[in-house]
């Protein structure tokens, strides 16, 4: 099989222009001529987008949003959805007002409308950009079948603390990976030509710093370097829009002191004058209406003067522009012409979605019927679950079971828990058409073995009767599996967490049952890192499936069974106890760096490790692997040069599998401290029993860079470069580059092969 390796990138290029728009800053004649045709309230109204609401009993619009699409005072619907919901909507809007102007209809589709996909952490944990993209495709055909032409998706905020809930809508902590992820997911939802009946308008959020929470709390203010802006928290959001994401959704949190819907620095001097985004800027739900609570605008008029001068153009629910603009405007404290180019940019989003030729062409009941839940998309996701799963141990080679097992005991309370498979943010998913794991076991068996499920209590607590029933059911039984973790609601939006141990008595139903001793391995389903030492200890197998989505139950199955072999590996640490958080693999070094074992006067406690329980980038295989020191195609890396960057790996267990290894760089010496590690690609090769391989990587200048005090990014000056390469950024081996912009390179080993699978003697 042939390897690959990622070409990794600090700063983000502008990608290919694959969509057929207009330049930034111009609009299309329809537009400029409807513009010219509107009132000023009618203007304001282009920059309201309020709330629908999608009840269990059906679809309706309340009065006062009705009211408002009437008035011309609503440029967008969100938590709507359905074919011929949405039709009635886009009908009354073309219809029955002055100008005939459709609507953008926005939902909350982070993984997958009615097919739910992995939670996007369990995505990244992939490292399968085309995966993810896939995935994508799914996300955005369903929800378009559905009337939905705007996604509020992707988050994108690099975090550091697992306490914050919303990790688990993310890439995780590293910068360069979700920057690639970024990339992947804006290009799935927004496909090859933005009017397509299959594609949505993507919204990046949250604009910025989101993730570097506070403490883990929603909404926290923080402060953030220059530095650490610009290289742990932008550069997703730079890929996202270098990729033409077409909005950006400004943050509830204030950076340094300021929120970011108020944020001119971040929307209107990065976004938009560094990086060209010609996009829309979208408040988050009701961010405007809180300035005042943040103690940065007096009142309404006051938080919708800041807000719109600002750069933020449209208003979530808050209602503050359409009861405040236009005063404002009249008075002459808001530029009339800034308001044009507002009401221009979202006009403009809905021409180049197709919706002025067509606004029904997304709201076909029939397309709705055929491709929603469709076996194809049901297949993507059991393929994505499948790759997102990682193996954290696997003592005695517990993993993978035997089929031929005639009493399998499925225990714990995610078990067979439907919405909990699906996880938090499951847009429009179905518990009931979920396979659980108990689901799965019973299809990848068939009717050969004897499945019992017991919950043996609830996530947040359990009996002594019901641990002492597990550990009866667990004796009369050949094998054991317990699935363990978090509520769906316990992670996600408004789930920050002070502890990260196993809610309830789930550590003490573990204990119970493993020790009867049967063949037992731990499945995980949760939205974040946990602090499981204590079941790392006791466990012999763990395997981390995260929210694995509609087929997760059955992925999990095939991959307990043998039948899929994981291969995720950790997009962000697991700390040994929330007392090391913030803990992540790019910190920056210490003059007293902390032993192996403790060492009184370094950068270490003295109760704990300093280490991670599963570092970044950690995930087992179901065979070995042993991968041997990088090589560099050259010694010296002269000014515009690339460096080839190569490693063998060989397979040395019994079973096929998929062999994984990292590219990291270090700085030695720079003009500022740089981090011990920064991932600078991945590549992969499968490799049968005894096969070796080499995986190769490019290394260029572009990878070298950093934020330079001069406010650049820019390589350094000149010095040596460790390039470490490993299977995770725990365990690397390392080589120097002699980094000589001025000076002639040095030419190594130039016979490296790209691409070669040859038998170990």
């Amino acid at each position: 099989m042939a390897s690959f390796a990622s070409r990794p990138r600090v700063l983000i290029a502008a990608a290919a222009a694959t969509l057929a728009l207009v330049a930034p800053g111009a609009a299309s004649e329809r537009v400029e001529s409807l513009l010219a045709k509107m009132t000023l309230e009618e203007k304001v109204g282009q920059l309201n987008l309020v709330s629908g609401n999608h009840a269990v009993t059906g679809p309706f619009a309340p009065q006062d949003v009705r009211d408002a699409i009437l008035k011309g005072q609503a440029g967008g619907l969100f938590n709507v959805y359905g074919a011929e919901y949405t039709h009635s909507l886009q009908e009354m809007a073309v219809k029955e007002t002055r100008l005939g102007i459709p609507l953008l209809l926005g939902f909350d589709v982070l993984h997958g409308y009615r097919t739910i996909l992995p939670i996007p952490l369990g995505q990244a944990a992939s490292w399968d950009m085309k995966a993810i993209e896939q995935g994508e495709r799914v996300s955005a055909t369903e929800a378009a079948a559905a009337g939905v032409n705007w996604i509020f998706a992707p988050m994108v905020d690099v975090a550091r603390d697992p306490r914050w809930g919303r990790v688990a809508e993310g890439g995780g902590e590293s910068a360069w990976l979700g920057a690639q992820i970024a990339t992947a997911r804006v290009r799935g939802l927004e496909g090859s030509n933005l009017a397509n009946t299959d594609s949505v308008a993507a919204c990046v959020k949250h604009f910025a710093g989101n993730g570097a929470t506070e403490a883990g709390r929603d909404y926290s203010g923080l402060d953030l370097s220059e530095r650490a802006l610009r290289e742990q928290q932008l550069p997703p959001f730079q890929a996202a829009v270098a990729s033409r994401a077409r909005c950006v959704m400004a943050a509830f949190n204030a950076v340094d002191g300021v929120p970011g819907v108020a944020n001119d620095r971040l929307l209107r001097d990065i976004l938009r004058r560094e990086w060209g985004f010609d996009g829309i800027v979208v408040s988050d739900f009701g961010a405007i209406s809180e300035l005042p609570v943040h103690g940065v605008a007096e009142d309404g008029f006051d938080a919708a003067r800041i807000a719109f001068q600002a750069g933020t153009d449209m208003d979530m629910e808050s209602r503050t522009y359409v009861a405040s603009l236009p005063l404002l405007v009249r008075e002459g404290a808001v530029p009339g012409g800034e308001l044009d180019e507002a009401v221009r940019r979202i006009l403009q989003l809905k021409e180049d979605l197709g919706l002025f030729d067509d606004p029904y062409a997304r709201s076909d009941p029939r397309r709705e019927a055929t491709l929603i839940g469709s076996a194809e998309h049901r297949t993507a996701a059991l393929s994505l679950a499948e790759k997102s799963l990682v193996l954290l141990k696997n003592d005695r080679q517990t993993l993978p079971f035997r089929r031929d097992a005639r009493r399998v005991a499925v225990i714990g309370p995610l078990g067979d828990a439907g919405a909990d498979t699906l996880g938090p943010w499951a847009a429009h998913g179905d518990p009931d058409s979920t396979i659980t794991l108990k689901e799965g076991i019973e299809a990848v068996l068939g009717g050969s073995a004897q499945v019992s499920t017991l919950a043996a209590g609830a996530v947040d607590g359990s009996k002594p009767a019901d641990i002492a029933g597990a550990a009866k059911l667990a004796a009369q039984s050949d094998i054991v599996i317990l699935a363990l973790g978090e509520h769906a609601t316990q992670s996600g939006e408004a789930a920050s967490r002070a502890s990260l141990d196993l809610p309830g008595d789930q550590m003490a139903l573990a204990r119970a049952v493993l020790a009867v001793g049967k063949p037992t391995a731990v499945v995980l389903f949760n939205g974040r890192p946990l602090t499981v030492e204590d079941l790392d200890r006791e466990a012999p197998a763990i395997l981390e499936a995260w929210f694995p989505g509609s087929e997760g139950g059955l992925a999990v199955a095939r991959t307990l069974f043998g039948l899929n072999e994981p291969t995720g590996r950790l997009p962000i640490s697991f700390p040994r106890s929330v007392g090391q958080i913030p803990i992540y693999h790019d910190h920056l070094p210490t003059g007293r760096p902390a032993a192996p074992t403790y060492k009184p006067y370094t950068s270490a406690y003295i109760d704990l490790p300093s280490t991670p329980l599963y570092p970044f980038g950690y995930g087992l295989s179901y065979t070995r692997f042993e991968m041997g020191e990088p090589r560099l195609d050259r010694l010296r890396m002269g000014a515009g040069e690339t460096v080839r960057v190569s490693v063998d790996v060989s397979n040395v267990g019994d079973r096929r599998g998929t062999a994984q290894a990292q590219l990291y760089i270090r700085h030695r010496v720079a003009r500022l401290s740089r981090p011990v590690r920064e991932l600078r690609g991945m590549g992969r090769v499968e490799l049968e029993p005894g096969q070796s391989a080499q995986i190769v990587f490019s290394l260029t200048e572009q990878d070298l860079a950093y934020w330079q005090p001069g406010g650049r990014f820019a390589p350094p000056e000149g010095g040596p470069i460790e390039v470490h390469v490993g299977p995770d950024s725990g365990q690397t081996r390392m080589a120097v580059l002699d980094y000589r912009p001025r000076g002639p390179s040095v030419a190594h080993d130039p016979g490296v092969r790209v691409d070669t699978v040859r038998p170990t003697p």
